[in-house]
């Protein structure tokens, strides 16, 4: 494990403590980078697919849009009955009010914890379609790019992923940021006629000087979505008494399904919450003229009132009423000027990572990092094995004492505080690499490590 230099040791000198420090932060860049490297490649292409949800969903909605109409829009109440229906058992979780007035209705039903849309026409009361939510092409994309398909763990894994590409971004910009360049070249355009090399190195560098701070704007504001940091956010205000009654963004989606399935495990369709009619509801929804699109969800379990919410992509635009289940009269109105000052940092920066804050501009901002986070793997990759020797891994050496100084002691450690899960991970690696790996020959041969001093 490493060691903090100890003050009554001879200080070294201003150029031995930098070449230490580039040394250091290079061998964490490797590992980092050599964790990080499929998973960056994984995220970044879902990540680039996600940007596009408006276009993409409207896209497949496209059927169901621009209906003809056979007579009046049945009321809304009856379209919820045929949805509830086609699903026995199921109680009402959302109503979509449609974009246009020949538009399908979208309608969410749950049970169990299972939400399904039911696509109803609005004069016929057919059933044009119905899908699990989680089995549309989105909810897919956003599964993996959030979970891996593997629930909770892959959520950890994620996590991980991004605590390590932290510091991957963070010791990328300090070990290639230009101390004698003379120029641009190599630094921001690169040299490509000077050889493989040269052309592979600045390919890398300038990529990494142009998106590591998009990169690292992208990885921090997806840090609410978390298990262990995100629930660890939630603490925090907790304590602090800067918390809300609800947010806009959620951890676990297992945790959600539970949720849901309780909130709405004893409402049928002679629940207390449809003493106010939904067709009411709906009108007064429709009057509101909130950004769309607009979600109507009854009463539950956990919630006494009827909600109307707009879930504009960009966030500051999102207004939610919440009406009376009694007569219908609108309770609360929360807009985005409305909510802790917490919330609207965290809700602008979750609108930049789905590229809805600014429109296309963002989007293409999001999917140029993108590009720019796969190409500094695949040169990285390249590099690598054009550099590592036959039979080992290729790892910079270590520093031959494997002592730090106080300064760089406490930066790693207010690392491992902020990102807790890369805290916990550092910890047993070092662990790992002083019981085991640095005293087994192959290993140590292999990761280029120090014999330890004995136990």
């Amino acid at each position: 494990m490493t060691d903090i230099a100890s003050p009554l040791q001879s200080a070294p000198s201003v150029p031995e403590k930098r070449a230490r420090l580039y040394r250091m932060l290079w061998r964490w860049h490797f590992y980092a980078g050599l964790f990080c490297i499929p998973f960056i490649i994984l995220l970044s292409i879902t990540g680039s697919l996600y940007l596009f949800k408006p276009q993409i969903e409207a896209a497949l909605d496209r059927p169901y849009n621009n209906l003809v109409l056979t007579g009046p829009t049945a009321p809304v109440s009856q379209q919820v009955k045929v949805a509830t229906a086609q699903i026995e058992g199921s109680s009402l979780k959302s109503y979509r009010l449609p974009d246009g007035p020949t538009d399908a209705a979208q309608i969410l039903v749950t049970k169990g914890g299972v939400d399904t849309i039911v696509y109803v026409h609005p004069t016929s009361l057919e059933v044009l379609k119905t899908i699990p939510r989680e089995e549309r092409l989105m909810a897919i994309v956003r599964t993996i790019h959030g979970e891996l398909l593997m629930g909770d763990n892959g959520s950890l894994i994620v996590e991980l992923a991004a605590s390590w590409a932290i510091v991957m971004v963070v010791t990328g910009l300090y070990l290639l940021w230009p101390r004698t360049a003379q120029g641009v070249r190599g630094v921001l355009i690169p040299r490509l006629t000077a050889g493989p090399k040269i052309f592979w190195r600045d390919l890398h560098a300038v990529t990494g000087m142009w998106v590591s701070f998009f990169a690292i704007f992208l990885l921090i504001t997806g840090l609410p979505w978390t298990n262990v940091w995100g629930k660890g956010f939630d603490m925090v205000r907790d304590l602090t008494g800067t918390a809300a009654i609800s947010k806009d963004w959620t951890q676990s989606r297992a945790a959600e399904r539970a949720a849901t399935a309780e909130a709405f495990a004893h409402h049928g369709h002679d629940a207390p919450y449809y003493v106010a009619n939904v067709d009411d509801i709906a009108a007064s929804a429709r009057a509101a003229r909130l950004a769309p699109p607009v979600s109507i969800t009854p009463p539950n379990a956990k919630n006494p009132h009827w909600m109307a919410r707009s879930m504009a992509g960009d966030r500051i635009s999102r207004v939610e009423i919440a009406f009376s289940a009694q007569d219908g009269s609108e309770v609360r109105r929360e807009g985005f000027g409305d909510k802790h000052v917490i919330d609207q940092a965290v809700g602008i920066g979750i609108a930049a990572h789905e590229g809805q804050l600014f429109g296309p501009l963002n989007q293409a901002l999001g999917v140029l990092t993108a590009l720019g986070l796969v190409v500094l793997s695949v040169s990285a990759f390249v590099m690598w094995r054009k550099r590592a020797p036959s039979g080992v891994l290729g790892a910079p050496p270590p520093i031959p004492d494997q002592k730090i100084g106080v300064g760089i002691g406490l930066l790693i450690l207010a690392f491992a505080l902020f990102l807790p899960v890369l805290g916990a991970c550092l910890f047993l690696i070092a662990l790992l690499e002083r019981l085991i790996l640095s005293r087994l020959p192959i290993t140590r041969r292999f990761l280029g490590l120090t014999q330890p001093a004995p136990l």
